[in-house]
Parts: C-alpha cells; structure tokens; sequence
C-alpha cells in the first residue's frame, strides 16, 4: 500500500494526518511540539503515527512537511552572520533601505529601526559593473575580489551573499566572484542574487538574498538532520517542504532556497482549507487558523486562494511570494491581564505557548490564557486528544480569577471578557483580508480550524456576517491535511520594466514561453512528469509612476495576438475594484512570472455513514455553559459518532480526538456527507427552506 504522511509543526503541537492513497482512509495524532529542536516531536510523531495504523515508515511514499524553523530563525534573531559582497559605491544599500515607516504619524521618532540582516562591518565592495541592459562596463578586479574575501575571512562570517548591480539582467560576475569565494569558503552556503531574485530593484533583491543566506545553515542543518532520523527509521520516500506559496518544493531545494520557507507553516492551513472547501463545494472560503500562539486569516476566491509577491515576517519583508495570510497574536495560549496604567482587559499578544502552557494543562503555568477562559465556561470537556490530555478545571478557574478580581467582576464575566476580546482580535485581522481589500465578507463562507478555531468560529462570523461556517473533519490537524494534499511547485521571475508602448504582445508571449521551459526542468528534476505539469503565468502591472504593483493572471493562449490589450483592460478592473478609480497614465507592465505545478492529488474525500436528522446517538451528555450573559443547557456530542443529515441546535459542545466545536445559541449544526458541520443562523436556515 501507499501512503502519504502531512506533518505541521506548531508553537504547541506537532500534527501529523497519514494518508492511504488509494482509499483515502487516513489517522491522526498530535504530540506536544519540541521548540529546542522541532525534529524532535516530528519524528515521536512519525513513530506515533506509524503505530496507529499499523504500518511501517517504509510504506510511506511521500513525506510532506510543513515547518517554521526558517520563520523562529527571523522572529529570534538567530540567523547565521551573513558577509555581504556588492558592487562598488553601493556598501550601504541594506542601511539606506526603503523609506517608509510603520505606524501612524510621528512614527518615524519611536519607530526602532531594525539591524540589517547583514551588518555594514560585513559588508564589502568590489569593482566592476554591468549596464541596465547586461553589458560589460568595467570587469571583475580578480586580485581586489581576493582581498576584499580575505577581510571577510577574518569576520568569521557564517554565509555569503553576492548582489551586484544589473546582475538580475547579466549575472556573469556574481558567478565569477562566486566561483572564487568557494576558494575561500568552502563549507559555507553561498547565495546569488540573480539565482534567488532575478528581478530589478536592488534593494529587493539584496534583502531577500541576504535573508536566504541567514536561514540557510540553520534549514539546511534541520532538513538534513530531520532526513537522517527518517532514513535510520526505515523511511525511503520523498521528503518534499511546503512553501511559502502554498505548493512542495523539494528538500535539496529548500536547502538552497530557503527564503521561500519563511510562511511555509500557515500555507498549509490554507492548503487544506481549500481541498476542504472543494470537497464540500464551496468556492468562497475565510479562513481562520487558531493555534496555540497565534491566529493566522486568509481569504479564498473562486477557488484560488489570494497571492501575494511579498512574504512578511516581523520586521522583515521579502520579494517572495506567498499565501495573503495575516497573522495576530491571538491563540488558544494568548495570556489576559490586566495592566495597572489603564486597568482595562487586554488579551495577548504574549503566549504561554508549549512550555508552561495553560494553567489548565497542569505544566507549571498559572497566568489566565485563552484556553483557560474557555475551560471555565463549559467550552473544553475535561480530556483532550482522546483522553491522553487531561485539563485541571480548578487551576484554569484559580488562573482567570486573577482577571475577575483585577476587574471587580464575576468568574463567569471575566473569563467570557475573554473571549469576547480575543474574537474581536481574529475579527479584526479577517477584516484586514476582506473589507480593506474591497471584499464583501457577507459573500464568503467561515471555515475554523487550527486547534481551537472551530471553538471560536461561530461567534466570530456573528461578528463577521460570514456564513456557513464550516467545521471540517479533524480541524485540529487541517494544516497537516494542506501539507499532504498540495501539488510540487516551481516559480521563476523575470523583470520587463518597459511602458505599454515599449512591449508588445510577442515580446511578453516569447519571455513567458522562455520561463516556462525553466519552470517545467526544475519540476522534471524533481521526479515530476512532464505531462503532469501544467504552467501558469502572472505579470505584475502598475500605472506608469506608480511605486507598485498589482499581480495580473496572464491567459498565454493567444496571448501574442492582443493578450496586452486584455491584461491592460483586466489590470484596470481589479484597480477600480481595490481602490475604486483608475488612472489616466500608461501602463508599465514591471515583471513577468511562470509558475510549474506538478500533478494533482487524486485523493478520495471519505464519505461519512448516512443517518437521519435526529443525532442522539452521538450525544453523550448534558452540561451547562456560560454564553450570552448567562448559564444555558447545552448538549455534548461525541463527533465520531455523528453521521450524514444529523442536525444539532446551540448551545451544544462537539467534540473529537484533536479539537473542539461550538455552536451557539440561535444556530444550527449539520453534518454534510463528508463529515463536516455546517454551521448557520436558525433564521437563515428557515428562510433557505421557505
């Protein structure tokens, strides 16, 4: 048999959800996440898994994994100390940057400027110098070259990068001083602009190669080692990472390329929300990811999740692309206090995270967090992960009692203040990707997942005015699900830089059709077959003046004809749609892109048993909630049990192995025929049927 086994690292848990290829039956575990060394959990959780369903890690054909460890290098400060080689006069380019300051106004005088990525002292020049249009003006001085990578020596610089002027057009003397430098380094990784960013702006594509560089040993040491542990297991599969953009790329390639790596954990939400979504046939999807720290939002459209072509994180913005995720610091672990200063409730965005944990997780912690406020309101049966998690409802009440007396408030109150900030935290950032981005969000179903978004869904789309909401099967571990069920991708750029009546259709057609046959090699490499692979194309257009850009989808066929008349007509749409005007300057058509896709999953969506309205036989109890201002009678179902057509009415508690569901008062659950609840307002449920 043939397995495929999708591995997501949180800041709390590790998930893992194996999959049978050909039945599409699949398990799943959670085990508590190692941030000492991440591949510690992944691989208890590899044996974990293997056990459970009776299988050998020989049997698994494709390991697909979903990782922040280049994400935790940025955030933390620990990157490798990167020697920087740039051409003559620019030695300052990371210090200069770009001048825009975050925040409101005076920003610019408490705003700390954050430390380049590479430091001025490691940074050294070198002559020689290519035109804008990849001519030769000056060459390479070798013996200068030799010098300057002596100084660097002495630095004791962990990593290379190498970005010179123009070489995104010719990038003959980065190979030249690369080819010396690993003379002189040979055991370090070292990173060419032209090779990582093939596009203009010279800023752009110092930081992101600088950044590639920074991450670089500490991916490449954990890729390699966590490949080692798999092989000693019995393990001969494919080993491929989730990128930033929501597609697999190769663990050779994430060695090298590790920039595309830095959003790779919550692309695999994303992914799996939209197999969900697919499945379920739904094609306009908010998500919500809820883990333990932090709360990451992304929209869907038609089916396609939103592209962006920079990746963000903390300070640091690079030119790669990725998913359109926003992420805020609101999760199950966010801790509540109460400042002296104002002495009103704030929740997050500090994290008890994995270690101590939730007072309720008996690890040492006692500070009030999310997950403690929903254990005090009845939300969070006492066992978790099938019983193998035991929570201590004293201690979580002993915890938020701090807040109530902070407050001069009841428990209850208190603990429901809670959540009612948290939610209006993940609230907010879904307005960031919906309504600041011209999108309605009335027009979009609600899926929550992640370990307590399905807990904090429904109240959230009452906020939102998003319905359904949708509970997919084992929510706690959909990100695992992203990485077992996404396709092998491959990108490649190229800058155009020239004015509508600069170009034309043929120069664009004939460029494109040049990338494609890159983007398909790097994929073929890779195992892939050619007659699976299908290319997309994108140019990024811009009004001529303007300091950026908007990603166009590109239709190649018959583009050579009057495919820039259709792209400049479509370019204008989406402008009026996302700011309401257009522009009566020309247009500039700035960068070309090919994207490869290898071949799709054909994995089967288990159907669930069919049963009638009634889902009694799930129920395993009655209890008692705090919701809405008051205690309610409220229902605890065991979802396991539930099957096709049950219908359940809020307030009721569901609950399985890695996550728990909510459903309030006024709203109604019903289970469709793939095993996900659907969620919606009881009015609209009535007016649906009328």
């Amino acid at each position: 048999m043939s397995y495929r086994l999708g591995v997501d690292v949180g800041g709390t848990f590790t998930d893992l959800l194996l999959f049978d290829d050909k039945t599409g039956e699949s398990h799943k575990t959670k085990v508590p996440s190692t941030p000492d060394d991440p591949s510690r959990a992944v691989v208890q959780g590899t044996h974990d898994i293997c056990d459970i369903a009776g299988i050998s890690a020989k049997e698994i054909d494709y390991f697909l994994h979903g990782t922040t460890v280049a994400t935790n290098a940025v955030l933390e400060g620990k990157g490798a100390r990167v020697g920087l080689i740039v051409t003559e006069g620019y030695r300052q380019i990371l210090q200069i940057a770009r001048s825009f300051v975050p925040g409101g106004l005076a920003a610019w005088i408490i705003w700390p400027k954050p430390e380049p990525m590479a430091a001025l002292e490691d940074t050294i020049e070198v002559s020689g110098r290519m035109s804008a249009f990849g001519d030769e003006i000056r060459p390479i001085d070798e013996a200068q070259v030799r010098k300057a990578l002596k100084a660097l020596q002495k630095r004791k610089v962990e990593a290379i990068t190498i970005c010179l002027m123009n070489s995104y057009v010719n990038g003959e003397h980065e190979l030249e001083i690369a080819r010396i430098a690993e003379e002189y380094f040979p055991d370090l990784s070292i990173s060419i602009s032209h090779q990582v960013l093939p596009e203009m702006m010279e800023y752009e594509r110092a930081l992101t190669t600088t950044a590639n560089s920074s991450v670089r040993p500490i991916v490449s040491r954990y890729v390699s080692n966590l490949e080692t542990e798999l092989r000693k297991m019995g393990m001969e599969g494919q080993l491929n990472l989730l990128r930033s953009d929501g597609g697999l790329m190769s663990a050779e390639k994430a060695q090298s390329d590790p920039v595309n790596l830095l959003m790779s954990g919550p692309a695999g939400g994303v992914t799996g929300a939209l197999w969900i979504a697919k499945n379920a046939g739904f094609k306009n999807i908010l998500t919500l990811d809820v883990g333990g720290t932090s709360t990451d939002v992304a929209l869907i459209e038609n089916a396609e999740p939103r592209l962006v072509r920079d990746t963000a994180v903390g300070h640091l913005k690079v030119r790669a692309s990725s998913l359109d995720v926003k992420t805020v610091g609101a999760g199950g672990g966010s801790i509540a206090h109460v400042p002296e200063l104002t002495g009103a409730l704030r929740v997050g965005p500090e994290s008890a995270g994995a270690v101590p944990g939730p007072a309720c997780y008996s690890k040492g912690g006692d500070l009030p967090t999310v997950t403690d406020a929903n254990v005090v309101l009845g939300y969070l049966p006492a066992e978790l992960l099938g019983g193998a998690f035991k929570l201590d409802r004293k201690a979580a009440e002993t915890a938020v009692q701090k807040v109530a007396d902070a407050l001069g408030i009841s428990l209850y109150e208190a603990a429901a203040g809670i959540i009612d900030i948290v939610n209006e935290n993940m609230f907010g950032a879904l307005r960031m990707i919906s309504v600041q981005q011209g999108y309605d969000p009335r027009d979009f179903a609600l899926m929550g997942f992640g370990g307590a978004g399905s807990l904090h869904s429904n109240a959230v789309a009452k906020l939102m005015n998003s319905w359904p909401v949708i509970v997919p099967r084992s929510p706690g571990v959909l990100c695992a699900v992203g990485d077992a069920t996404t396709r092998s991708r491959a990108e490649t750029s190229r800058s155009h830089s020239l004015r509508r009546s600069q170009t034309s259709s043929t120069k664009i057609a004939a460029s494109l059709k040049d990338m494609a046959k890159q983007v398909e090699e790097e994929l073929r490499k890779e195992g892939e077959k050619k007659a699976d692979i299908v290319v997309s194309y994108q140019a990024d257009v811009r009004y001529n003046g303007q300091a950026f850009e908007i990603p166009m989808t590109v239709d190649i066929k018959g583009f050579a004809k009057d495919g820039l008349d259709k792209l400049c007509d479509a370019f204008d749409a989406e402008h009026k749609r996302m700011f309401t005007f257009n522009m009566a300057a020309e247009h500039e058509v700035v960068n070309l892109r090919a994207v490869a896709l290898g071949k799709e999953l054909e994995l089967p969506a288990m159907k669930i048993a069919r049963g009638s309205a009634d889902a009694k036989a799930a129920k395993v109890r009655d209890t008692k909630v705090y919701i809405d201002g008051k205690m309610q009678k409220a229902g605890i179902y065991d979802r396991d049990k539930l099957k096709s057509g049950n219908k359940i009415m809020g307030p009721a508690v569901i609950f399985e192995m890695d996550s728990t569901a909510l459903v309030h008062t006024g709203c109604e659950a019903k289970v469709d025929p793939f095993g996900n609840i659907i969620i919606n307002l009881v009015k609209m449920t009535k007016k649906k049927k009328a």
